[in-house]
Protein backbone atom coordinates (compact mmCIF):
# COMPACT_ATOMS: atom_id res chain seq x y z
CA UNK A 1 0.00 0.00 0.00
CA UNK A 2 1.37 3.79 -0.65
CA UNK A 3 0.33 6.86 1.17
CA UNK A 4 -0.12 9.85 -0.54
CA UNK A 5 -0.24 13.61 0.69
CA UNK A 6 -1.25 16.67 -1.11
CA UNK A 7 -3.94 14.83 -3.33
CA UNK A 8 -6.12 18.43 -3.24
CA UNK A 9 -3.16 19.89 -4.96
CA UNK A 10 -1.57 19.52 -8.13
CA UNK A 11 1.01 16.86 -7.59
CA UNK A 12 -0.60 14.24 -5.29
CA UNK A 13 -3.02 14.06 -7.41
CA UNK A 14 -1.49 13.33 -10.00
CA UNK A 15 0.49 10.67 -8.18
CA UNK A 16 -2.15 9.58 -6.86
CA UNK A 17 -4.29 8.92 -10.01
CA UNK A 18 -1.23 7.21 -11.71
CA UNK A 19 -0.77 4.23 -8.90
CA UNK A 20 -4.48 3.93 -8.90
CA UNK A 21 -4.19 3.74 -12.56
CA UNK A 22 -1.59 0.66 -12.01
CA UNK A 23 -3.99 -0.54 -9.77
CA UNK A 24 -2.15 0.14 -6.58
CA UNK A 25 -3.13 0.21 -3.58
CA UNK A 26 -3.25 4.11 -2.47
CA UNK A 27 -4.31 5.38 1.12
CA UNK A 28 -4.80 9.72 0.40
CA UNK A 29 -4.20 11.08 3.61
CA UNK A 30 -6.65 14.28 3.48
CA UNK A 31 -8.33 16.80 6.34
CA UNK A 32 -11.81 15.86 6.01
CA UNK A 33 -14.47 12.80 5.36
CA UNK A 34 -15.51 15.72 2.65
CA UNK A 35 -12.27 16.12 0.89
CA UNK A 36 -11.63 11.80 0.61
CA UNK A 37 -15.16 11.07 -1.01
CA UNK A 38 -14.04 11.75 -4.53
CA UNK A 39 -11.42 9.58 -3.90
CA UNK A 40 -13.03 6.69 -2.30
CA UNK A 41 -15.23 6.94 -5.52
CA UNK A 42 -11.72 6.32 -7.64
CA UNK A 43 -10.74 3.35 -5.39
CA UNK A 44 -8.53 4.74 -2.89
CA UNK A 45 -8.89 4.24 0.66
CA UNK A 46 -8.83 7.57 2.87
CA UNK A 47 -7.12 8.82 6.54
CA UNK A 48 -8.34 11.94 7.72
CA UNK A 49 -5.10 13.69 9.45
CA UNK A 50 -3.60 16.79 9.53
CA UNK A 51 0.20 16.60 8.70
CA UNK A 52 1.28 18.04 11.74
CA UNK A 53 0.22 15.34 13.97
CA UNK A 54 2.71 13.09 13.34
CA UNK A 55 1.86 10.44 15.99
CA UNK A 56 -1.98 10.16 13.99
CA UNK A 57 0.22 9.79 10.29
CA UNK A 58 2.96 7.44 12.07
CA UNK A 59 0.35 4.59 12.16
CA UNK A 60 -0.97 5.19 8.65
CA UNK A 61 3.00 5.26 7.59
CA UNK A 62 3.36 1.79 9.54
CA UNK A 63 1.56 -0.24 7.22
CA UNK A 64 2.82 1.57 3.96
CA UNK A 65 5.45 0.36 1.34
CA UNK A 66 6.22 3.96 0.22
CA UNK A 67 4.91 7.36 0.58
CA UNK A 68 4.95 10.60 -1.15
CA UNK A 69 4.83 13.35 1.40
CA UNK A 70 5.56 17.28 1.03
CA UNK A 71 4.85 20.38 3.18
CA UNK A 72 2.19 22.14 1.83
CA UNK A 73 1.93 25.94 2.35
CA UNK A 74 -0.16 27.87 4.08
CA UNK A 75 0.61 31.82 2.96
CA UNK A 76 -2.13 32.71 5.87
CA UNK A 77 0.34 32.46 8.54
CA UNK A 78 2.10 35.20 9.64
CA UNK A 79 4.54 33.05 11.37
CA UNK A 80 4.82 31.05 7.88
CA UNK A 81 8.44 29.85 8.63
CA UNK A 82 7.90 28.40 12.17
CA UNK A 83 4.24 26.64 11.10
CA UNK A 84 6.25 25.19 8.07
CA UNK A 85 9.51 23.88 10.25
CA UNK A 86 6.68 21.99 12.84
CA UNK A 87 5.36 19.92 9.80
CA UNK A 88 8.94 19.12 8.91
CA UNK A 89 8.94 18.01 11.88
CA UNK A 90 5.88 16.13 12.43
CA UNK A 91 6.72 14.73 8.93
CA UNK A 92 9.96 12.98 10.48
CA UNK A 93 8.72 11.60 13.64
CA UNK A 94 5.47 9.83 11.51
CA UNK A 95 8.95 8.72 9.10
CA UNK A 96 10.88 7.47 12.21
CA UNK A 97 8.20 5.86 14.20
CA UNK A 98 6.65 3.92 11.31
CA UNK A 99 9.81 2.23 10.07
CA UNK A 100 8.20 3.26 6.27
CA UNK A 101 11.22 1.31 3.93
CA UNK A 102 10.82 4.35 1.41
CA UNK A 103 9.75 7.80 1.02
CA UNK A 104 9.61 10.42 -1.37
CA UNK A 105 9.34 14.19 -0.70
CA UNK A 106 8.42 17.24 -2.70
CA UNK A 107 11.28 19.49 -2.41
CA UNK A 108 12.72 22.21 -4.50
CA UNK A 109 15.46 23.28 -6.88
CA UNK A 110 17.15 25.23 -4.42
CA UNK A 111 15.96 22.19 -1.96
CA UNK A 112 19.92 21.86 -0.68
CA UNK A 113 20.90 25.85 0.44
CA UNK A 114 20.85 26.43 3.69
CA UNK A 115 19.62 30.31 3.35
CA UNK A 116 19.15 32.78 0.58
CA UNK A 117 16.06 30.71 -0.70
CA UNK A 118 12.91 32.43 0.29
CA UNK A 119 10.03 30.38 0.52
CA UNK A 120 12.36 27.47 -0.69
CA UNK A 121 13.87 26.95 2.37
CA UNK A 122 10.59 25.27 3.57
CA UNK A 123 11.97 22.24 1.59
CA UNK A 124 15.56 22.55 2.94
CA UNK A 125 13.77 22.11 6.56
CA UNK A 126 11.98 18.74 5.02
CA UNK A 127 15.10 17.60 3.88
CA UNK A 128 17.30 18.08 6.75
CA UNK A 129 14.61 16.56 9.05
CA UNK A 130 14.20 13.62 6.80
CA UNK A 131 17.51 12.89 5.88
CA UNK A 132 18.68 11.17 9.13
CA UNK A 133 15.49 9.36 9.88
CA UNK A 134 14.07 8.02 6.72
CA UNK A 135 15.42 4.24 5.58
CA UNK A 136 15.45 4.74 2.09
CA UNK A 137 14.99 8.71 0.77
CA UNK A 138 13.97 10.28 -2.49
CA UNK A 139 14.25 13.85 -2.80
CA UNK A 140 12.46 15.26 -5.72
CA UNK A 141 14.10 19.06 -6.74
CA UNK A 142 11.71 20.42 -9.62
CA UNK A 143 11.80 23.36 -10.86
CA UNK A 144 9.62 26.54 -11.01
CA UNK A 145 6.35 25.28 -11.54
CA UNK A 146 4.62 26.21 -14.83
CA UNK A 147 1.29 26.42 -13.02
CA UNK A 148 2.56 29.37 -11.03
CA UNK A 149 2.08 31.72 -14.31
CA UNK A 150 -2.07 31.20 -13.74
CA UNK A 151 -2.48 34.62 -11.70
CA UNK A 152 -0.62 36.54 -14.68
CA UNK A 153 -2.38 35.12 -16.93
CA UNK A 154 -5.60 37.01 -15.99
CA UNK A 155 -3.55 40.48 -17.05
CA UNK A 156 -2.63 38.53 -19.97
CA UNK A 157 -5.86 37.62 -21.18
CA UNK A 158 -7.50 41.00 -20.25
CA UNK A 159 -4.84 43.99 -20.68
CA UNK A 160 -2.27 42.34 -22.33
CA UNK A 161 0.28 42.09 -20.28
CA UNK A 162 1.94 39.68 -18.32
CA UNK A 163 3.50 40.90 -15.03
CA UNK A 164 6.34 39.11 -13.64
CA UNK A 165 9.33 39.68 -10.99
CA UNK A 166 11.57 37.37 -12.68
CA UNK A 167 13.76 38.92 -15.53
CA UNK A 168 11.70 38.89 -18.36
CA UNK A 169 14.22 37.31 -21.09
CA UNK A 170 15.99 35.14 -18.99
CA UNK A 171 15.21 31.50 -19.87
CA UNK A 172 15.24 29.49 -16.67
CA UNK A 173 14.49 25.76 -15.72
CA UNK A 174 10.08 25.52 -15.42
CA UNK A 175 7.99 22.44 -15.44
CA UNK A 176 4.06 21.76 -15.49
CA UNK A 177 3.27 19.96 -12.14
CA UNK A 178 1.53 16.40 -14.22
CA UNK A 179 5.13 15.50 -14.80
CA UNK A 180 6.48 16.09 -11.60
CA UNK A 181 3.13 13.98 -9.90
CA UNK A 182 3.94 11.42 -12.48
CA UNK A 183 8.00 10.86 -12.31
CA UNK A 184 7.28 11.01 -8.21
CA UNK A 185 4.36 8.09 -9.27
CA UNK A 186 7.19 6.10 -10.56
CA UNK A 187 10.25 7.03 -8.19
CA UNK A 188 7.35 5.74 -5.44
CA UNK A 189 7.50 2.26 -7.48
CA UNK A 190 11.42 2.00 -7.96
CA UNK A 191 12.89 2.92 -4.35
CA UNK A 192 16.82 4.07 -3.92
CA UNK A 193 18.80 2.26 -1.59
CA UNK A 194 19.88 5.13 1.01
CA UNK A 195 19.55 8.84 -0.34
CA UNK A 196 18.75 9.70 -3.59
CA UNK A 197 18.01 13.33 -5.27
CA UNK A 198 15.92 13.71 -8.46
CA UNK A 199 16.07 17.18 -10.64
CA UNK A 200 13.74 17.41 -12.60
CA UNK A 201 12.61 20.36 -15.48
CA UNK A 202 10.48 20.73 -18.32
CA UNK A 203 11.36 19.53 -21.70
CA UNK A 204 13.08 23.10 -22.38
CA UNK A 205 13.91 26.11 -20.31
CA UNK A 206 11.31 29.43 -20.74
CA UNK A 207 11.65 32.90 -19.98
CA UNK A 208 9.00 35.23 -19.00
CA UNK A 209 8.78 36.56 -22.41
CA UNK A 210 8.39 32.84 -23.86
CA UNK A 211 5.16 32.37 -21.56
CA UNK A 212 3.87 35.77 -22.86
CA UNK A 213 4.22 34.35 -26.76
CA UNK A 214 2.59 31.23 -25.85
CA UNK A 215 -0.23 33.62 -24.09
CA UNK A 216 -0.63 35.28 -27.28
CA UNK A 217 -0.50 32.94 -29.69
CA UNK A 218 -3.49 31.18 -28.02
CA UNK A 219 -5.23 34.28 -27.01
CA UNK A 220 -4.57 35.67 -30.30
CA UNK A 221 -3.54 38.58 -29.08
CA UNK A 222 -0.18 40.38 -28.51
CA UNK A 223 0.65 40.10 -24.77
CA UNK A 224 4.51 41.55 -23.81
CA UNK A 225 5.84 41.03 -19.78
CA UNK A 226 5.72 43.50 -17.44
CA UNK A 227 8.75 43.32 -15.85
CA UNK A 228 8.13 44.63 -11.98
CA UNK A 229 11.05 45.87 -10.20
CA UNK A 230 12.59 44.00 -7.07
CA UNK A 231 11.67 46.67 -4.62
CA UNK A 232 8.65 46.24 -5.85
CA UNK A 233 7.99 42.58 -4.67
CA UNK A 234 6.88 42.93 -0.74
CA UNK A 235 3.95 45.75 -1.29
CA UNK A 236 2.33 43.48 -4.18
CA UNK A 237 2.62 40.36 -1.77
CA UNK A 238 1.12 42.72 1.22
CA UNK A 239 -1.02 44.29 -0.88
CA UNK A 240 -2.71 41.13 -1.81
CA UNK A 241 -3.32 40.19 1.75
CA UNK A 242 0.02 38.29 1.80
CA UNK A 243 1.84 38.31 5.30
CA UNK A 244 4.73 40.46 5.95
CA UNK A 245 6.96 37.56 6.61
CA UNK A 246 5.39 35.53 3.25
CA UNK A 247 5.89 38.95 1.10
CA UNK A 248 9.85 38.73 1.98
CA UNK A 249 10.25 34.99 1.28
CA UNK A 250 8.54 35.65 -2.28
CA UNK A 251 11.04 38.78 -2.53
CA UNK A 252 14.38 36.96 -1.37
CA UNK A 253 13.08 33.64 -3.80
CA UNK A 254 13.06 35.69 -7.13
CA UNK A 255 15.98 37.37 -6.34
CA UNK A 256 17.85 34.06 -5.47
CA UNK A 257 16.23 32.41 -9.10
CA UNK A 258 17.23 35.74 -11.47
CA UNK A 259 20.58 36.05 -9.59
CA UNK A 260 21.03 32.33 -10.46
CA UNK A 261 21.61 31.42 -6.61
CA UNK A 262 18.63 29.53 -6.59
CA UNK A 263 20.00 26.35 -9.23
CA UNK A 264 20.35 22.27 -8.97
CA UNK A 265 23.00 20.78 -6.71
CA UNK A 266 23.58 18.52 -10.12
CA UNK A 267 23.69 14.99 -7.87
CA UNK A 268 22.73 11.91 -8.93
CA UNK A 269 19.69 12.06 -11.54
CA UNK A 270 18.50 14.73 -13.43
CA UNK A 271 14.94 14.04 -15.56
CA UNK A 272 12.72 16.37 -17.82
CA UNK A 273 9.10 16.33 -18.11
CA UNK A 274 7.25 16.19 -21.36
CA UNK A 275 4.41 19.26 -21.12
CA UNK A 276 5.37 22.33 -22.66
CA UNK A 277 5.00 26.20 -22.01
CA UNK A 278 2.42 26.40 -24.10
CA UNK A 279 0.60 22.89 -22.84
CA UNK A 280 0.28 24.72 -19.80
CA UNK A 281 -0.44 27.80 -20.62
CA UNK A 282 -3.22 26.83 -22.91
CA UNK A 283 -5.15 24.25 -19.68
CA UNK A 284 -4.74 27.56 -17.25
CA UNK A 285 -6.77 29.76 -20.24
CA UNK A 286 -9.34 27.04 -20.56
CA UNK A 287 -9.75 26.61 -16.80
CA UNK A 288 -10.40 30.76 -16.61
CA UNK A 289 -13.08 31.00 -18.95
CA UNK A 290 -14.69 27.60 -17.92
Amino acid sequence: MYVVAGVTGHTGKVVAETLLAQHKPVTVIVRSEEKGAPWLAKGAKVAIAELQDGDKLSGYLARAEGAYLLIPPNYGDPAFLAAQRKVAEALAKAVSESLIPHVVFLSSIGGHLPSGTGLILVNHYGETELKPVAKNLTLLRPAFFLENWESALGSAKKDGLLPSFLTPERKIPMIATRDIGRIAAECLLNPPHGCRVVELAGPADYSPSDIAAAAGAILNRKVRVQGMPAEATVPAFTGMGFPEEVARLFAEMYAGINSGYVTYEKKDEFKRGVATELDVTRELLQQDKA
